[in-house]
């Protein structure tokens, strides 16, 4: 199915996407100029953040960048949710807070969680989205689309359950071209015996009272996985939208099973018309798992010494990951890191600046988010803006496209009198050698995103703190 059958008639601006729906590299063009709509499965809040979940978070980043250069900031508007209902919520809500009502302790596991995250992905450089709905607040979007569903024919009650029914599609797999037969000729035979069809999906199931849950028609209860999405995408972005990301690990199910619910319940002949996802991520050579001894979340990576016997700067986390092609399987390394880390020393400071990016880098990034091109570029541009300061503005301005310029922090909200107290607390520590004070007083100070730069006064050989707010 080609863009132009979909719906999308807007101006070609040299953008081409590699599309999961065709298998195929398609021109980009929106369905209104006006109103470029992405929508981005966003995390489920249950446990920190680890580094295989910020690959798509940045990859999809550098996309909302390219977009809002493309088309204009306000005209690109950008969904990314947080699922904050799901079984592996209640489960450490229930592991970590024992004491505490069930509803309660969910609040606090998914307020701790989310909270995280915002901490995590602002130290990657990453732009806040136009909107980040969470499930919760949708549930009486997913009873009526569950309510149409079963009204259309395409779901049914069972065995204390709502499902779809998949054979009511006859496109179903469209996606991950699985082919329902296909699926069924491979089912176990233990399936649910509830279930019409091995593949059917849940939309709805019901709770016992030590669960949360909300009252429908079917019973009080909560929604499967696959309609949160469905329901928030269309609240914010229609029934059908430009661009829908994620994961390669969610092609299927979950981005099938939303197209199924979206088509079904609005009947349109597609729910996005474009369908991108990124490569896998592995650390070391390894996939990534806690047995393995190989996982490492963001704020571990930014806060500990747990990966390569030190910490790790946000920029530097953010090259790393866009110097690997957006869809190609990318190895996590501390010589990965150490690359990125290296470039960027050799790189000059970003400054302010209302210049335009450098076309060759655009044209990399319009070229299906080809960073790995972008990056060549910005490091040449680099080395000319290094000897003629008349290129940092270009170099500069590219940088920030792709998320590597420095935000500098609003200033206003800083105690500035509490944090020169607190370095001059520090050079007192360090003149009597009180190492451990000092190194204290950094890392609080690096927690509330304060950035310590030690030098020498060229007099005096005396050393200077200076200090900047980090992103």
């Amino acid at each position: 199915m080609s863009a132009a059958e979909t719906g999308s008639s807007g101006t070609f601006k040299g953008l081409r996407l590699t599309n999961t729906l065709t298998r195929r590299k398609e021109d980009f063009r929106a369905i209104d100029d006006e109103n470029v709509r992405l929508y981005v499965c966003g995390p489920t809040v249950y446990d920190f953040a680890h580094i295989g979940n910020a690959r798509p978070v940045i990859v999809f980043d550098v996309l909302f960048r390219l977009l809002r250069h493309l088309y204009g900031a306000d005209h690109v508007t950008y969904v990314r949710n947080i699922t904050d209902v799901d079984d592996k919520i209640n489960a450490r809500a229930l592991r970590d807070f024992p004491d505490l009502p069930l509803n309660e302790a969910i609040a606090g596991v998914t307020k701790k969680t989310a909270d995280q995250f915002h901490k995590d992905i602002a130290a990657l450089a990453v732009l806040e989205p136009s909107f980040e709905p969470r499930a919760t607040g949708h549930i009486g979007g997913m009873i009526d689309m569950i309510a149409v569903l079963i009204e259309k024919g395409h779901a049914y009650e069972a065995g204390g359950e709502v499902l779809f029914d998949t054979a009511s599609m006859p496109d179903y797999g469209g996606l991950s071209k699985r082919k329902l037969d296909e699926q069924m000729a491979g089912a176990r035979i233990a399936v649910d015996a509830h279930k019409k069809n091995p593949g059917d999906f849940v939309l709805w199931k019901l709770s016992s009272g030590d669960e949360p849950g909300w009252q429908s028609p079917w019973g009080r209860g909560r929604p499967g996985w696959h309609i949160e999405c469905s329901v928030m995408s269309e609240h914010h972005l229609g029934k059908v939208f430009d661009i829908h990301g994620g994961g390669l690990d969610l092609i299927f199910p979950h981005h099938e099973n939303e197209i199924a619910q979206s088509r079904c319940a609005h009947g349109t002949q597609t729910m996005a018309n474009y369908w991108l996802h990124n490569g896998f991520l592995q650390v070391e050579g390894r996939k990534m798992s806690k047995s393995e001894g190989n996982f490492f979340t963001i704020q571990e990576l930014l806060e500990t010494e747990n990966f390569g016997g030190r910490k790790w700067p946000g920029e530097v986390l953010r090259l790393a990951m866009v110097m690997t092609n957006y869809r190609e399987p990318i190895d996590f390394s501390v010589r990965k890191l150490e690359e990125a880390e290296n470039l960027l020393a050799k790189w000059p400071e970003p400054v302010a600046t209302q210049a335009g990016p450098a076309p060759e880098i655009v044209a990399a990034l319009c070229d299906d988010l080809n960073t790995t091109v972008a990056i060549q570029s910005l490091h040449a541009l680099a080395g000319e803006a290094a000897k003629d300061p008349q290129k940092l503005a270009v170099y500069s301005a590219s940088a920030a496209l792709l998320g590597l310029s420095p935000v500098k922090a609003d200033l206003s909200g800083i105690d500035t009198a509490a944090v020169e107290a607190s370095v001059a607390a520090r050079l007192a520590a360090l003149g009597n050698k009180n190492w451990a004070e000092a190194d204290r007083i950094r890392d609080d100070l690096t927690s509330q995103g304060i950035l310590l730069k030690d030098s020498k006064d060229s007099e005096t050989g005396e050393r200077v703190t200076t200090w900047e707010v980090k992103r």
